[in-house]
């Protein structure tokens, strides 16, 4: 609720805008209950009807690599769910496996990104400014979030941090 989406799709509007190329939306999210699939309707409603939605919850890597090609900008949204997708997928491997095998998803996700001329723009959420869990699943994903976003934060040339649909440019 911080504004994150709001935030990528503006700049990606930019980016449609200057192009006349349609934006790509990679959306992770998957309509496991009632509230969900009304989040995930929202999410849609809100998005231009230009825009083309990839759904991709687990490897959005190859979608990713065709919008770049295709796309005035691209939009993967959130970063946090695939960790989410992968992590409820993989609840019986040890943390130290799983986390590695998010950490490829990850990378190839960012080739993918580096490989075409549309830029990207990944929407996550910051889950280590809080406490730390007192249940094995929900540490395990902060330890995982916390890994992804460092691997990601280290390839992009840009990162915000948003509060309060206020965005703080970090690097």
């Amino acid at each position: 609720r911080s504004g994150k989406t709001a935030f990528a799709q503006k700049l990606a509007s930019g980016f449609e805008a200057r192009s006349g190329l349609p934006v790509t939306y990679g959306a992770t999210a998957e309509g496991g209950d009632e509230e969900m699939r009304w989040r995930i309707a929202k999410h849609r409603s809100g998005r231009p009807g230009s825009w083309r939605t990839r759904e991709e919850p687990l490897h959005p890597a190859r979608a990713v690599a065709e919008a770049v090609r295709e796309s005035s900008a691209v939009i993967l949204d959130c970063l946090t769910l695939f960790v989410t997708n992968h992590l409820l997928k993989m609840e019986k491997l040890p943390p130290e496996e799983a986390e590695d095998l998010i950490l490829r998803e990850t990378r190839k996700i960012l080739d993918a990104a580096e490989s075409g001329a549309a830029p990207v723009v990944i929407v996550s959420n910051e889950v280590g400014v809080g406490l730390v869990s007192s249940y094995e699943l929900g540490r395990r994903f902060q330890d995982a979030a916390g890994a992804v976003h460092q691997c990601v934060a280290s390839r992009a040339g840009n990162v915000y941090f948003l509060v309060a649909g206020i965005a703080q440019k970090l690097k």
